[in-house]
């Protein structure tokens, strides 16, 4: 268990690689949809409420030391619920990132090889993930260390470069199509936040797991700016945007960067960076599906795991027959399954849990 701990910078790098894949997907565009010119206003709304979702959650766990969501289910229920609340986040671990990687191989297929076969591509990063997960968990870690921050960058500079482009006056109406619409139905923009799932597990493997608190607010903070960028950089160079159905619309962003005839079509950079953070992105979420398999089966190694896990993620990103089908399970199914599993059942567990915990010590204070 050594070998797997992981700082605290590492640690708020894994909680972003959830909100960066989404958004280099379609999220920007549904985000868009939903509140149309008051994108801006609710995003701030749901990152603070993020943020206190995020500091609840640090403090339901506070109480039961280096354990995790699957500890903390067997503490609450026994072992049968242990394993029904593993085989959750097992299935919500690998359908969504092979769902989001189907999205991703699709939109490479669509803009550069229209030729190419859909099995080629997605078979591709799965090998990669493959010869990933035989490294130390480390490793996967120490690449995504260096893979969020250019990835980070890169939306920063799409925002700045584009930004002689930008026409502020479409960020009005403020609220949109009023108050109800930004701030209530605007609510489930908080599944953008999904990185937040990682904090349930990420006790045991921390060097310095007295630092939850600044790993959630940190990282939360960072999507929250991170997310209205992106968002900012679409709403205001796009007229009628949130009317289309544009595939990967930051990449339809990039190609309006100019700096002179030397420097153009750039988008090429951003697609390699945002492939590498892909690769990191499904690397990570089969190694968390694996530790939890392997914490309900109680094999000594994940090792015989990685192929199986690999050919599973395989085979679920080609269940959807086309692009069409994948994107609506993103848009439409994805969200309800982070505000359903990360927002509602996680929270309820810690909640059960910690009201169990302390009636036990009033009883055992009792006698």
């Amino acid at each position: 268990m050594t070998k797997s701990k992981i700082g605290t910078t590492e640690a708020i790098m894994l909680v972003l690689t959830i909100i960066i894949t989404h958004t280099i997907s379609s999220l920007p565009r549904e985000i868009l949809v939903s509140t149309k010119s008051a994108t801006i206003i609710n995003l701030i709304f749901v990152s603070i409420l993020a943020i206190l979702f995020s500091y609840l959650i640090v403090k339901l766990m506070k109480n039961f030391g280096g354990s995790d969501i699957i500890d903390i289910s067997e503490y609450l229920g026994g072992k049968v619920f242990k394993n029904i609340i593993g085989i959750i986040f097992i299935l919500y671990f690998l359908v969504s990132s092979s769902i989001l990687l189907r999205n991703f191989c699709e939109s490479l297929r669509i803009i550069h090889y229209p030729m190419t076969n859909i099995v080629f591509i997605l078979s591709l990063f799965i090998l990669a993930l493959c010869a990933a997960n035989r490294l130390d968990f480390n490793a996967s870690l120490k690449t995504n260390l260096l893979i969020v921050p250019l990835v980070l960058a890169s939306i920063v500079f799409l925002f700045f470069a584009n930004m002689n482009k930008f026409v502020p006056q479409r960020a009005f109406p403020i609220f949109g199509d009023g108050l109800f619409q930004t701030f209530i139905l605007g609510l489930g923009n908080l599944s953008a936040f999904g990185g937040i799932t990682f904090l349930y597990f990420l006790p045991p493997y921390l060097k310095e797991p007295e630092k939850m608190k600044k790993i959630a607010f940190v990282s939360i903070g960072l999507s929250a700016i991170y997310l209205i960028l992106c968002v900012s950089t679409l709403l205001f160079m796009f007229s009628f945007f949130i009317n289309t159905n544009e595939i990967t619309p930051l990449y339809n962003a990039t190609r309006y960067i100019e700096f002179g005839s030397f420097f153009q079509r750039l988008e090429s950079i951003f697609l390699l960076i945002w492939i590498l953070a892909f690769a990191c992105y499904i690397s990570i979420t089969s190694k968390f599906a694996m530790g939890i398999f392997k914490k309900l089966t109680n094999i000594e190694s994940k090792k015989p795991l990685i192929d199986i896990f690999g050919l599973l993620m395989l085979g679920i990103s080609l269940i959807p027959k086309n692009y069409a089908i994948s994107d609506k399970f993103e848009t439409e199914i994805y969200p309800h399954l982070v505000l359903g599993i990360t927002f509602a059942l996680g929270i309820c567990i810690l909640l059960l849990a910690n009201f169990m915990k302390r009636k036990q010590k009033l009883i055992a204070n009792s006698h």
